[in-house]
This record gives C-alpha cells, sequence and structure tokens, in this order.
C-alpha cells in the first residue's frame, strides 16, 4: 500500500511571507508539470501541488511545527520531520547566540510557496491512521476503506471518513493510534472471545456527552465504552505499553524498550503537542548592520580572511563600499565571529528550569540597562533613554526605564514535548527529535517591533523581599512547585533525583512577573495593541531584576511607535498608578485575593484572569507564578506589596 504523504508550505509575495499553505502529493498519483517560459517543468524538476488550507509561517514554528497534529478539512495529518523538508528556497536567518547555544549552522524560515515548486515544502503524513465511517460505522484503518487521499470516503456507502478521535502519547514524545482492539478484548478477558472474525466497529447513542456513550462493538461479540480511557493508568492497567512509534519520522523510526506509561489524548488536545521555542534578541555587536552582512557570507570571508592577500578580495565585495564600511572593519567583524563561534562558554552553565536566571537571558540585561545610542540605518537593536529622564522622576521602586525602538527577535523550535509541558532546558530527556537523521538547521521565525524596558530599584527590592509576608507567599508558591516537580520526577521513575529536586521560583520572580502583567493588561488599554500582541521577556538574578514589555510582528505592525510612547518617566508613573488601582481590586474578590492556591497545579496565589491573567502567547510561563498581593499588598498585612505606597496618587 502507498503511504499517503502530503506538504505544509508557505505561500506569499516573498520569501518572507507570513502564510503557509497545504498542499497534498503521492507516489502515485501525476504530478501537474505546466510549462515554465516554453520548457517543460518536469525538465526542471519543478512539482507544483494543490493547495488544501493556510496557515501563518509562524504557526509552522509555534503551533503547527514538527511532530504536530494538523486538521485539513474532514482529515487529519502529522507534520513530517526536518529531514524530508523541501528548504532549498527556505530563507535563512541568522542569530549567533541563539546558533550556538542550539549547535545549529543557519536557521530558516518555512520555506515559501511563491518561488517554485509552490507547495513542495514541509510534508505531512496521514495521522491518525485508523478512521471510522459514519455511514457503516467500521472502524479500522484509512487504506482498508478502499478509498483515495483525493476523496476520503467509504467505497461500501460513500460517506466521507472520520479520522480517531483518539490517539496515545507518552512523556517522551512517542505518539500512536488508539488501541481500540486491545480496549475491547483486554478488559473483556475474563470472558473469552467469541467467534473468529475481529472486526471494529464505533458507535454513539447521542443520550451523553460522556465516553460512555461511545461504544466500541467487535464482530466476536464483545463491546466496551470508551468511559475510563483517559485515566493516567488506563492503558497501563491493562498491560498495554508504549510502542514507541514516532510516525511524523515515518515508517521504522521508532524506539523500542520506552518505559514511560502510555496515556490516551483527543487528537486535537494541546497536551498532544508541547513546541520547546528559544528565541534571543539581537544585541550588539551581533544586531549592527556590518556584522548582519557578515554572517550572511561568513563561511566564505573566514576562508578569505584566513589567506593572504584577502584586503583586495574584501574590497570588492559589492556591499562594503556601498555601506561605507573598510576592510579592517570587516576583518574585525569576521575574526569576532570566528572567535564567539569557537567559544564553549554556554556549554558549561547548567541548564535551567527558570530561563528568564539562565547566563543565556543575562547577556541581554546591560544593553537594555545601558542603552545603545549609535544605531546606525538598518541595525536591529536601538536602545536609549526618554526624553524627560532629567524633569520627571520616576515612581518609587522604579530604577531605570529604557525606550526600545528597533528590536528584532528570532524564535527557533529547538524539540517538543508530549503529555506534559517542558520543564525548561532542565527537561531534555523528554525532547522528542525533530528529523530522523541529523541536520545543522532548525526552523525559526523572525520578528521585529518595539519595547521598553523597566528595570527595579535593587537596594529598593532587597529590603522589601525580605520582608515576613512577601518571604512566606513567595515561599508557598515555591513549594507548590518543587512539590509539582518532584511529583512528576517520581512518575517518570526517577524517586531517588525527586528528592533533590527544588524550584528556582523566588519572590523576587513572581513579583516582577504579575508586574508585567499589569502592564500589558495597562498598556494593551492605553495604546491600541490588544493584549495577545505584547509579550514579556523576563531578567531575573541575584544583582538585577527587569522586564522588557514588546511587541513583535513579522511585519511593520510592530513598529509604530505606540508602546515605546509609554516609556517615558511621566507616562510610566501614570499607567503604572493606574494598572495598580486596577488590579487592587478584582472582580472575584475576596476569594481571588484570600485564595491559598489557584491557578494551574496551584501555581499561583492571588490572581485570575479578571486580574493580572493574560493570553498564553503574551505569557513566558503558562500564566503561572503570579501573585498581585505582591504588587498590591493584603488587607490586615502592611507592607506585604512592593507598590503599595503609589496606590490612590493621582486620583
Amino acid at each position: 500500500m502507498t503511504t499517503w504523504k502530503k506538504r505544509l508550505t508557505p505561500f506569499g509575495a516573498s520569501a518572507m511571507s507570513t502564510r503557509s499553505q497545504i498542499s497534498t502529493w503521492s507516489d502515485e498519483m501525476p504530478l501537474r508539470r505546466p510549462n515554465i517560459h516554453g520548457r517543460s517543468a518536469a525538465s526542471k524538476g519543478l512539482l507544483f501541488k494543490t493547495p488544501l488550507g493556510a496557515v501563518r509561517n509562524a504557526q509552522v514554528v509555534m503551533t503547527y511545527g514538527v511532530g504536530s497534529m494538523v486538521a485539513v478539512d474532514d482529515n487529519s495529518f502529522i507534520v513530517s520531520g526536518l529531514d524530508t523538508w523541501s528548504i532549498d528556497s527556505a530563507h535563512p536567518l541568522y542569530e549567533p547566540r541563539l546558533q550556538r547555544r542550539l549547535g545549529v549552522r543557519v536557521f530558516r524560515s518555512p520555506p515559501p510557496a511563491d518561488t517554485p515548486p509552490a507547495g513542495d515544502g514541509v510534508r505531512i503524513r496521514r495521522f491518525p491512521e485508523i478512521y471510522s465511517c459514519p455511514g457503516c460505522s467500521e472502524l479500522k484503518k484509512f487504506k482498508y476503506f478502499g478509498t483515495t487521499t483525493k476523496s476520503g470516503r467509504c467505497a461500501d456507502c460513500d460517506r466521507r471518513l472520520v479520522p480517531s478521535r483518539f490517539v496515545v502519547a507518552c512523556e517522551k514524545g512517542h505518539l500512536d493510534d488508539f488501541p481500540y482492539w486491545q480496549w475491547v478484548h483486554k478488559r473483556n478477558a475474563p470472558a473469552g472471545e467469541v467467534g473468529d472474525r475481529h472486526d471494529l466497529t464505533l458507535s454513539t447513542d447521542g443520550r451523553t456527552a460522556s465516553l460512555r456513550s461511545v461504544v466500541i462493538n467487535c464482530s466476536c461479540g464483545l463491546a466496551s465504552s470508551m468511559e475510563g480511557a483517559f485515566g493516567s493508568k488506563a492503558l497501563h492497567s491493562l498491560g498495554v505499553a508504549c510502542s514507541g512509534r514516532r510516525p511524523w519520522l515515518g515508517e521504522g523510526a521508532g524506539e523500542s524498550g520506552c518505559d514511560a506509561v502510555p496515556r490516551t489524548l483527543q487528537r486535537g488536545a494541546s497536551a498532544a503537542w508541547f513546541s520547546v521555542t528559544r528565541s534571543s534578541l539581537s544585541i550588539p555587536p551581533w544586531s549592527d548592520t556590518l556584522q548582519k552582512l557578515v554572517d550572511k557570507e561568513f563561511s566564505a570571508l573566514d576562508v578569505i580572511v584566513a589567506q593572504a592577500g584577502h584586503a583586495d578580495v574584501i574590497r570588492h565585495l559589492s556591499w562594503v563600499k556601498e555601506k561605507g564600511f573598510t576592510v579592517g572593519e570587516v576583518v574585525e567583524a569576521v575574526e569576532r565571529r570566528r572567535q564567539f563561534s569557537g567559544a564553549n562558554a554556554d556549554d558549561a552553565q547548567p541548564e535551567s528550569i527558570l530561563e528568564a536566571a539562565e547566563s543565556f537571558r543575562i547577556e541581554e540585561y546591560p544593553p537594555l540597562y545601558h542603552g545603545h545610542h549609535q544605531a546606525r540605518q538598518g541595525d536591529d537593536f536601538e536602545c536609549v533613554r526618554p526624553e524627560d529622564v532629567d524633569d520627571v522622576e520616576l515612581p518609587g521602586g522604579i530604577d531605570r526605564v529604557m525606550l526600545v525602538k528597533r528590536l528584532r527577535e528570532v524564535r527557533a523550535l529547538e524539540a517538543f514535548t508530549r503529555v506534559e509541558a517542558p520543564e525548561g532546558t532542565s527537561d531534555r530527556q523528554r525532547f522528542a527529535h525533530l528529523s530522523r537523521s541529523p541536520v545543522d538547521w532548525l526552523p525559526a521565525v523572525e520578528v521585529s517591533g518595539e519595547g521598553v524596558f523597566v528595570a527595579l530599584d535593587p537596594m529598593a527590592l532587597a529590603r522589601w523581599e525580605t520582608s515576613d509576608v512577601p518571604v512566606r507567599r513567595g515561599a508557598q508558591i515555591r513549594k507548590a512547585h518543587t512539590d509539582l516537580l518532584r511529583r512528576r520526577a517520581v512518575r517518570r521513575g526517577d524517586p531517588t533525583e525527586s528528592a533533590k529536586i527544588e524550584s528556582p521560583i523566588s519572590t523576587r520572580y513572581i513579583l516582577l512577573h504579575t508586574l508585567a502583567h499589569a502592564l500589558i493588561n495597562e498598556w494593551s488599554l492605553d495604546a491600541g495593541y490588544p493584549a495577545a500582541a505584547l509579550r514579556e521577556r523576563l531578567y531575573v538574578s541575584d544583582q538585577w531584576a527587569g522586564l522588557l514589555i514588546y511587541t513583535a510582528t513579522s511585519d511593520s505592525a510592530g513598529s509604530l511607535g505606540g508602546v515605546v510612547a509609554q516609556g517615558s518617566h511621566a507616562r510610566l508613573g501614570e499607567t503604572l498608578r493606574s494598572a495598580l488601582d486596577r488590579i487592587s481590586w478584582c472582580s472575584q474578590d475576596p476569594p481571588c485575593m484570600e485564595s491559598e492556591a489557584s491557578g494551574t497545579d496551584s501555581l499561583n496565589l492571588a490572581a485570575c484572569y479578571a486580574c493580572v491573567m493574560l493570553p498564553e502567547s503574551s505569557c513566558e510561563t503558562n500564566n503561572s507564578f503570579l501573585d498581585r498581593a505582591l504588587l498590591v499588598g493584603q488587607p490586615g498585612e502592611p507592607r506585604t506589596g512592593y507598590f503599595e505606597h503609589l496606590l490612590g496618587e493621582g486620583r
């Protein structure tokens, strides 16, 4: 039986298109090969596909990346591994810090479809393989219905086939069809099997919306509802082990001996795929125009600089004279890039659950704090002080504000997990591979925008975070997080290590995180951006505490000045007081403020969607580690809130 394959490919007006289209092909189906400029497309090797749907470029990295399932009309597919992608026309992206951290030579944006061969970029495969027919109720693999990929209809009753609602996954990223036969027969093992045939059918009585109404019947006479299938050990109790399948990498790519407990998931559940994305801001010197030009031709320039007489070669490069650079500046930039690529400082840093505290992230703090005032046209980073810095004092507790007028962020897909979200960079044992064979690149998107950087006063922060109530509230969240991490370690069969696990979440981090949420909600009202268009980026260490709130889009909409305007001293004072007044009372109070545990896995205290929670795309930690009492205080508990002294000012 031929394996039907499909492709998910970008389209648009340029290689920087913000959208991607889905196209089909198969090993047997004739492909349309139109003539181009009097020559057959076949002679040029160009294969044109039929588009099925569309997704954004960013979604190919963030939402529908490798290993994720995507629904197209009445069908379901899984995005194939990187080694099957056609990347000849893919736009290369460079971000030296992130390249070194992830160990890749280059990043690539999803291949554009406006460059032939249209529709021939990102492959997708049919998954799940098991389908059901609403007419004859048969439940079996798609290829046994006697249909074609194009029609997708049952050969017997001509009804549109429906992909299975249920799949099986484990915490190590493996994925497989739900074992319907085992579910029916092993649950009814004491009754014995009746008959020789074992043809399955699916029926729903419609009386309830529960899984009890979904019944799997076998022609041998046995039947079982899907009730209880989602229990954490439902399959394990029946002796069903993880198959180790990796359907996104093709047939024969499975891993044997997986000891993880398989879990039943809905095909479209968020737990079926969690992206592991790493991002980096372009900061000096890597954001400078010269360094960007060197990055694009680094392999060739590295050889040229190493040879004698490189001056004449470099002098004749078109962009050297055009951009006003000297040979010496180019050589210096190449040497800097060479030394940076050869360094291994990041390899020695310990992996952390809290990305905001990693040295990789903290590298961005000094340029944001001190600024970069000599940005040239074409540079990706410009950070300056507000114009009213000498005229208006900042609110108490704030040390410095900087206006980031230009920024560039690269977001790359490193891996993915299933069942449970990744726990920072320390969770690599659960990361699923993106390719069957090694590749020297990763899919990524680059976004540009603007933002405001806010640094807290380190002396005021040090005094506040040693007070009794902030220490106690921070300890509550830290204990809940520690307990969660230890429970997960025990479930993975690592009880000895679980006792050593401690949460890195500090009271300082919770304060900074909640402040970012409060400001995003306030600025979304004042600047005219939806909250989902603003993002937070936190920086936490023993010496520093800062946050960057920024827009980041793949077009110019993120650089219109609306966010930067909020960063003047006068404006920040007004919006900060307004934000504090707004969250000092919540429509869910008093239960919200008095909560001892809230949010997913009890990782919040006084926080809900009526006060400080944000769209998940805006938050680094999926709306966890929040407590507005640390900002505005708690009734009957003086000196709890870091900004209590600002409440009511300006009313």
